[in-house]
């Protein structure tokens, strides 16, 4: 593919990342002349037995209506999206027949419970991308066309998609989207309370791993994200690996070989899609938003980076542990 050859081959070791020497195989990145890229995390797919009921929980827990509801009949899922300022939530639930709801089913019917489902990673062109990724060693599907239908608007979304094989990302499902939509037919959700008070982006997602060397691999040197931190923290028991796309981390947490809770991740081989933690711009009336729609919270409390506070929301609403993080003032 003309201008998506390779034209070196580097080593990369971020700043805060010296205190670690992995394996220089999994240090790599290529760098091309004109190359697709991975831009942003388009959305994060979490499965619902039932939409009309996680829709409703998702507006009292991010403050905000769904930008698109609809459904794909021929996959036969239903969806909801609350668009946020860097990302999107896409909920999805099946709804009659069809490979999608085939598949929606043996997720929520298996050893998995409604929650966290996915990652989908836009990227401006579908086909160079796919190239790009097979040239990294991965295996992702043709991208194939897609057409959704906004039910409340009667407006049309195009896209074209393409997967990767969880034997490829041990276990977590993940994706790419070209989105082929103006974004104004998508517009963000609407707050249903001040805008200090509701959800305005995610903060980063976790991917808890067994082997965070065996992440770095795949999230740095095969898909190309920039690996922001990578740090062992002895007492917490943990080691994280923060990857930067579109304005959020991808957290990758992985417990130390020492840490008495090491050996009881539950994880196995496989890694997998953890948990979310969304920003709010006031703590404080974020907090008394959600205590007043009904959720169980713990208290606010100092968060691990400087100048942050957070509360967690306890229960796992949306069947994902959650965290409220107010980020540092600019």
């Amino acid at each position: 593919m003309r201008g998506a050859r390779a034209t070196k081959c580097e080593v990369v070791q971020p700043r805060s990342a010296r205190t670690h020497q992995p394996p220089p195989r999994y240090r790599f990145r290529f760098r091309f002349g004109r190359a697709p890229v991975l831009e942003t995390l388009d959305h994060i797919v979490v499965a619902a037995e039932d939409i009309d009921s996680a829709e409703r929980q998702a507006v009292s827990l991010l403050g905000r209506t769904p930008a698109w509801a609809g459904r794909h009949s021929a996959l036969g899922t239903r969806n909801a999206v609350f668009r946020l300022a860097n990302t999107a939530i896409e909920l999805v639930a099946p709804d009659g027949e069809g490979p999608g709801a085939d598949a929606l089913r043996q997720w929520l019917e298996g050893q998995r419970a409604p929650g966290l489902m996915g990652l989908v990673f836009g990227t401006p062109n579908a086909a160079a991308e796919t190239q790009r990724l097979r040239e990294a060693g991965l295996s992702p599907s043709d991208p194939s066309p897609g057409l959704a239908q906004d039910e409340r608007s009667g407006a049309f979304r195009r896209f074209n998609q393409a997967t990767l094989p969880v034997e490829e990302t041990h276990g977590v499902r993940l994706s790419l989207i070209e989105d082929l939509t103006e974004t104004e037919l998508i517009p963000p959700s609407l707050p249903v309370a001040s805008e200090e008070a509701v959800v305005s982006r995610v903060d980063h997602v976790v991917v808890q791993t067994s082997d965070p060397e065996r992440a770095l691999d795949l999230y740095g040197a095969r898909l190309g994200l920039r690996l922001a931190l990578d740090r062992s923290f002895e007492k917490r028991g943990v080691r994280l690996l923060f990857f930067r796309v579109g304005g959020l981390t991808v957290e990758v947490a992985s417990r130390l070989a020492k840490s008495p809770a090491a050996e009881d991740t539950g994880l196995g081989h496989a890694d997998h899609l953890w948990g979310v933690a969304y920003q709010v711009v006031d703590i404080d009336q974020a907090y008394r938003r959600m205590a007043e729609a009904g959720f169980e919270l713990t208290s606010i409390r100092d968060g691990h980076k400087p100048g942050t506070r957070v509360f967690s929301v306890r229960g796992d609403p949306l069947g994902i542990p959650t965290l409220v993080i107010e980020p540092v003032a600019d």
